[in-house]
């Protein structure tokens, strides 16, 4: 039995929430975004896990790079686009989809060899006001590209939802009409949809959708639960107490003394903390799972370790597993006591913590 934390990536489940990507837009194709090493999954193995997926989406050139030197031979749009001639001439060598999200993107094309037509995505500003083109000069650059040997037709038109985790937000609908509006008679394939925008907008259901937090089995809205969604999560984290302590009432639990027990009590020490990627801010009172029953954090996060209060389970010992997340306690219920969303603490699982991918058919109990 090693020490420290595991995580525990469930491939059936990923190809299950792909299910529901194809279930609310059966005539979408899908770009699965895979950025930020999978969310945090493992970009490599998650790509394999999604091979149904009709493409894979990243944020960076070099992302995209590395899953075609892996042998990803799909379609890989980056999102960021190419901001230097570098990765320009990259794009055009692994044959990536570069999203277009300023003119001077395309200025590029002139200081470059580009030996194959590119294929490009204009991205247009149709609200949120990050990145994008401004939607009036979308029509001009269409025609202009359209005679450009150095880019592949047809020419996509992609934006990127504001307001999409609200549903009662009117903006969502406003943006994809904008884009909508640029593309009459559909000769133009169009690209909106995000995990909230396939699941509550079916405006937002175009040609391609980009699904991204629905494949790891996390909710994109706050009042509505991922598992209420049909989502299945993909992570579990877990660790094992490292000791169990009788302290007595009055005494302080951890750095600051913020945790004082209310009487004499076994507290639980839990062999994870930032370190390892849980979350710092998680107070008093989060949810953590030992023997499949939920008991409080207490005292503050430290790098390495966490407490519990173990009173309802006086039979806890050390060795026994523990969940901070996944299966049975969902990331979302987390993130939301600690103040933050499940994309971020998915996202910053450290290098500390043993991943284990489990192909179909392999039960996650007692895998440690």
């Amino acid at each position: 039995m090693l020490s420290g934390p595991w995580a525990l990536i469930d491939h059936a489940a990923l190809r299950a929430n792909l299910a529901v990507v194809r279930h609310h837009a059966p005539a979408s194709r899908q770009w699965a975004v895979i950025k930020s090493n999978a969310y945090g999954h493992g970009m490599e193995q998650v790509a394999g896990a999604l091979a149904e997926a009709d493409g894979f989406a990243l944020a960076r050139v070099a992302e995209a790079v590395r899953l075609r030197e892996l042998g990803v031979r799909k379609p890989l749009l980056v999102l960021e686009g190419a901001v230097s001639r570098e990765e320009m001439e990259a794009a055009d060598h692994h044959r990536l989809d570069l999203a277009v999200h300023h003119q001077d993107q395309l200025a590029l094309l002139d200081t470059c060899r580009i030996t194959r037509p590119l294929r490009v995505w204009l991205k247009v500003d149709t609200g949120m006001h990050r990145l994008g083109l401004r939607p009036d000069r979308v029509p001009g650059l269409l025609e202009r590209l359209a005679g450009d040997r150095r880019i592949a037709t047809p020419i996509g038109l992609m934006t990127h939802l504001a307001n999409a985790d609200d549903p009662d937000d009117a903006l969502t609908i406003r943006q994809c009409g904008r884009l909508a509006d640029l593309a009459p008679g559909g000769t133009v394939p169009l690209s909106i949809g995000n995990s909230a925008g396939i699941l509550a907008f079916p405006e937002s259901r175009t040609d391609w959708v980009r699904p991204g937090i629905m494949l790891y089995g996390g909710s994109p809205f706050a009042r509505c639960s991922a598992a209420d969604l049909g989502l299945q999560p993909v992570m579990t984290l877990r660790s094992r107490l490292i000791a169990v302590n009788r302290v007595a009432g009055g005494d302080a639990v951890g750095y600051g003394g913020a945790y004082v027990c209310p009487e004499s009590m076994p507290v639980g020490v839990v062999g994870i903390g930032y370190g390892d990627g849980y979350p710092r801010r998680a107070p008093a009172g989060t949810p953590v799972s030992v023997r499949g029953r939920e008991v409080p954090l207490i005292g503050r996060v430290s790098m390495d370790m966490i407490t519990v209060d173990l009173r309802i389970l006086p039979e806890a010992a050390v060795g026994d597993e523990v969940t901070l997340w996944g299966r049975g306690l969902p990331v979302d219920r987390i993130a939301e006591r600690a103040g933050t969303i499940s994309y971020e603490l998915l996202c910053r699982v450290t290098s500390r913590v043993r991943f284990t991918h489990l192909p179909d058919g392999v039960s996650a109990v007692g895998l440690g």
